[in-house]
């Protein structure tokens, strides 16, 4: 009994030191956003204080193109994305229209939410103020993922600030993931939390942008350096967390029926964070819409291939009158 009682006693040691060794490796400091300004915020970048619920909040946003008399293009990344989601999109569309993309609260270089809420209203009430001190009365309203979602919440609640709606591979319905990328599992499970919000495996990340893409060969070394470097802004982990803890799946399902305007929903056919059914589902409570699916590509087509992507995209704004 003492022989296996030592050994057990040593086996415990060993894993202890095992896990100190992995915690000192994957160890990840948080960065301050001085320090990713440089990489990630060249010019147009911009930043502004947002007068939001009595606080301002910080928004790291871009906006390029002519002001024509056309409605301005506003586009809305995904959960731990960043405007850098839509770079190749905005290179095309801004040669004609006004494009504006900024970093959701809670992601990218914006941070978190000064509110400390990541419920779907709070983002609606954010996206409402940005607009209104922007000065935007109507928009083309875009999204992937999240970003789809608040723009359709936004659409069904503010409807005469919104001209059409550009939905990919959009949230918002009750769904079912046939694979969840590792990172968002991790920020998912209660006894981990806390260490996710201290540790992160690059490799993680890497694996995790690879699970969202239709071919995970796509995924360059330089898009998983973003998402990881941008994921370590000061705060961005735990918001994370908090938005996880606070989702609220197909509560707003049934104001659906409420949007009235031309809406062209894009879709990954091998999207298995936010399968095809739900674009088909959308598709089906959306009086004026058409789904266009495309086959090979994941949950963020935008990125993974820009120009197939792009093509639809441009014809339906090119059909939307000023």
């Amino acid at each position: 009994m003492k022989t296996l009682g030592a050994w057990l006693l040593r086996g415990l040691g060993l894993l202890i030191l095992l896990l100190a060794v992995s915690a000192a490796a994957f160890k990840a400091p948080e960065r301050s956003l001085e320090s990713l300004v440089a990489r990630w915020a060249p010019p147009p970048s911009d930043f502004i204080e947002l007068p939001w619920q009595g606080r301002r909040q910080l928004v790291h946003l871009r906006d390029q193109g002519p002001r024509g008399p056309e409605a301005p293009l506003v586009l809305l990344h995904g959960t731990s994305a960043s405007l850098h989601t839509w770079e190749p999109w905005v290179r095309a569309l801004s040669q004609q229209r006004r494009v504006i993309t900024l970093d959701l609260p809670g992601f990218g270089l914006t941070g978190p939410s000064v509110l400390g809420d990541y419920r779907d209203a709070s983002y609606v009430d954010f996206l409402h103020a940005l607009l209104t001190h922007l000065k935007l009365e109507r928009v083309v309203l875009g999204g992937n993922s999240l970003g789809g979602q608040i723009a359709w919440e936004y659409a069904a609640q503010h409807g005469e600030r919104v001209q059409a709606l550009v939905l990919v591979d959009a949230g918002g319905l009750a769904f079912e993931s046939e694979s969840v990328p590792l990172a968002f599992r991790v920020a998912r499970l209660p006894g981990l939390r806390k260490m996710a919000s201290q540790l992160l495996p690059r490799q993680m990340v890497e694996r995790s942008v690879r699970n969202v893409f239709g071919d995970p060969a796509r995924v360059s070394e330089a898009l998983v350096d973003r998402y990881f470097e941008l994921t370590l802004r000061e705060g961005n982990r735990a918001a994370l967390v908090q938005r996880f803890e606070q989702l609220e799946p197909g509560r707003y399902a049934n104001m659906l029926s409420q949007i009235r305007q031309p809406t062209l929903i894009l879709w990954g056919g091998r999207d298995r964070l936010i399968p095809l059914t739900y674009g088909r589902q959308l598709k089906q409570s959306i009086a004026n819409s058409r789904l266009v699916v495309f086959d090979t590509l994941g949950h963020v087509p935008q990125e993974e291939d820009p120009q197939q992507t792009l093509v639809p995209v441009q014809d339906f704004l090119h059909s939307l009158k000023p």
